[in-house]
């Protein structure tokens, strides 16, 4: 195992078939490919974790027609599949990429689940975000990676990046929508009893075993199994390893990196392959691309600078045109933590969508339909913002909601909000006047936009924004309450409200590939020996956010096809 996990003193073999560049989904999935097609990898991060944004996230890989497409009874097809992302994506981005994605997505997953401990689930029920167009299902395509024993992992598991811990319970219990519902009827069933109490003995057990919780979920859970599969195929994983300099014209690549003060030149003689995750943090690159306002604070991993982009380039390569958006959004909301870091805490599902929740701009009106995609909203956010009255947009509700739903960090069950109130993370006024005032939101507007929304509880018809007409809309809302899942009253005082401003979850722009993810140069040939995957290639989606997982299902084909190119090159 120390062989495979050396640490920064310890120097390098210098000669390598696959050399892999980042450590998360994409980077870790492409060395294990590349291991199991028997090449000697390599693995760099520059950080001092494995797992980048991946680890941070719900963990979704949407990829049609695996094995387990058919869960729930869902009908699908790869021509359906194409059909439907044809009609989200149009010419933002090459066909012939999504074509390759349909194609290797099930390979890889398939080569996966037969040669390594990595195993995915589908739920049965998990929409396609843009449900209205033609091909979308309602569940078979979103695939989870099934919870794993991070104990197994032994001293790697120090490796592993920990979740966000807004996300998680009793500062680092780990959670799942599994888990959600087990928590909400804890009291209510001995099932749900039984689950809880393991759950937490379990996490006792494993705090003072290994110093933080070990049961992986979602993200945590993929990377987990991702990172034992690829110390099982016998890649080497090196962090705090940063790279300065590709050189090299396709025969052979080097690599320069600095580990433990010094600097090693290493050669891969089947490629390199980027999968550092995009340029979400470059100090440039991220001005030129975003638009204005520039959001000031991203939930994206601290490794994602987009460092080895201006190295790509120097080599000639380029990037990919035509994304409708050049990263993929959520709004977020912001706290400082006591240790004096931010907390940027994403608004996936959570509460936009829920019943008696509102999101207005400093005018107190409705921008946007809530239950819309946290892609769909924050792109909203910008549109509405010419005149700068919807950054930060403002999500109300009343008491009611927020003991049901919470909001936010604020968690549902109405107790402990004292502190949030405080740090004025969560605003607080016994009138919707009082409340405007605090948040400098125009009374009149706000006033005349919940007694529309009251209106619109009753009737469950939202005629201004049309909220919960589509089915991936209404399953983010309450299945117990109607007629709309989505809409419901607000008029219990007191009325509370946060903040949400623009958050990147990803990068869309990336480095131009072909379809075996080989980097293009100016001329729309391939750089040898240099490939892309992830957040460092060009999305496929060219800047839509169709369905959930649309990052990690690429990623994982895309470093499919990059290791077993490189690895056949050797």
């Amino acid at each position: 195992m120390s062989r495979l996990l050396p640490s920064p003193a310890d120097p390098l073999d210098r000669d390598w078939d696959v050399i892999v560049l980042g450590g998360g989904a994409a980077g870790l999935a492409a060395s294990v490919f590349a291991g199991l097609e028997g090449a000697r990898t390599l693995l760099l991060e520059r950080s001092e974790y494995v797992g980048g944004t991946s680890a941070l996230s719900a963990g979704t890989v949407w990829i049609p027609s695996t094995r387990h497409a058919d869960a729930g009874g869902n009908e699908d097809s790869p021509d359906k599949a194409l059909a439907f992302l044809d009609a989200a994506i149009g010419n933002r981005a090459p066909r012939a990429m999504r074509q390759a994605f349909l194609e290797a997505g099930p390979q890889a997953v398939r080569r996966l689940e037969e040669a390594t401990v990595v195993r995915f689930r589908a739920r049965p029920f998990h929409p396609d975000y843009l449900y209205e167009l033609e091909g979308s299902v309602s569940g078979g395509r979103a695939l989870e990676a099934l919870p794993f024993d991070g104990g197994t992992l032994g001293r790697a598991l120090r490796k592993l990046r920990p979740p966000i811990p807004e996300f998680t319970l009793l500062g680092g219990m780990m959670v799942d929508r599994d888990d959600i519902g087990h928590l909400m009827n804890v009291t209510k069933s001995r099932t749900s009893f039984g689950h809880v109490a393991r759950m937490l003995g379990g996490y006792a057990v494993d705090r003072l075993r290994h110093g933080r919780g070990a049961r992986l979920v979602m993200g945590n859970a993929l990377i987990g199994r991702l990172l034992r599969a690829a110390l099982d195929a016998g890649v080497t994983v090196a962090t705090e390893a940063e790279v300065t300099d590709i050189a090299g014209d396709g025969a052979a690549r080097t690599v320069t990196v600095k580990r433990g003060g010094r600097e090693e030149v290493l050669t891969a003689t089947g490629g390199v392959i980027l999968a550092s995750g995009g340029f979400a943090r470059h100090p440039t690159r991220r001005a030129e691309f975003l638009p204005d306002p520039l959001p000031e604070y991203s939930p994206a991993a601290p490794g994602n600078t987009g460092a080895l982009h201006d190295i790509a380039l120097a080599l000639g390569a380029r990037y990919g045109e035509g994304a409708e958006q050049p990263v993929f959004w959520a709004p977020v909301s912001r706290r400082k933590r006591r240790d004096g870091s931010m907390a940027v805490f994403p608004h996936f599902v959570l509460d936009r969508s829920k019943p008696g929740i509102v999101s207005v701009g400093r005018d107190g009106r409705r921008f946007v339909n809530e239950s819309l995609s946290y892609h769909q909203f924050v792109a909203a956010m910008y549109a509405a913002n010419r005149d700068g009255s919807t950054i930060p947009a403002f999500e109300i509700c009343d008491a009611d909601a927020l003991r049901k739903y919470g909001l936010g960090m604020v968690h549902p069950g109405g107790r402990g909000p004292v502190p949030f109130l405080a740090d004025g993370y969560l605003v607080r006024a016994d009138s919707l006047e009082e409340l405007a005032a605090m948040l400098e939101i125009d009374p009149a507007g706000l006033a005349e936009t919940v007694d529309r929304m009251n209106r619109f509880a009753e009737t469950g018809e939202d005629t201004d924004f049309r909220r919960g007409t589509t089915v991936y809309q209404r399953a983010n809302g309450d299945p117990k309450h109607g007629p709309n899942p989505t809409l419901g009253p607000i008029r219990t005082p007191p009325f509370y409200a946060i903040r949400l401003w623009p958050g990147d979850i990803g990068s869309a722009i990336g480095l131009e590939t072909d379809t075996e993810a080989r980097v293009l140069g100016a001329e729309g040939a391939p750089l040898d020996g240099l490939y892309a995957c992830g957040n460092d290639m060009h999305s496929v989606m060219g800047g839509v956010y169709p369905a959930p997982g649309i990052n990690l299902g690429p990623a994982i084909a895309f470093a499919y096809l990059a290791a077993r190119h490189a690895a056949g090159r050797r």
